[in-house]
């Protein structure tokens, strides 16, 4: 029992630490399960960029998409985009090269956002 409590503690520091800008890109599928498991580790991300995820793969549809893309891409298999929001500290967020569809109100809602490129 006594190195749960341990790693508690640095669970716990973890979570409150403010991690420094550093560039973490998300360009394929390996990155991108990180990054799930760093919105509950490292929820003070402070910059991200989102790529383009491998071949067969994609980012999940936003709200009113565009249907005939959404249909050409129906086979691909579907990540959410929507998690970046965990990030509640999040000042940089950087796009390039992402196939998103329709429009992402979620990537709006970082109250301490300077670029969003």
């Amino acid at each position: 029992m006594r190195m749960r409590r341990v790693c508690i503690k640095w669970r716990d520091a973890a979570k409150m630490t403010i991690v420094p800008p550093a560039a973490f890109r998300v360009n394929s599928v390996v990155k991108y399960n990180a990054m799930r498991v760093m919105t509950t580790a490292l929820p003070n991300l402070q910059q991200l960029s989102i790529r383009g995820l491998r071949s067969g793969h994609k980012y999940s549809d936003g709200e009113d998409p565009d249907e005939k893309l959404a249909r050409y891409h129906a086979s691909l298999t579907s990540h959410d985009v929507n998690i970046i929001s965990n990030f509640t500290k999040l000042r940089v967020l950087h796009i390039e090269g992402a196939p998103l569809n329709g429009s992402y109100p979620v990537l709006f809602s970082f109250p301490l956002l300077e670029k969003l490129i």
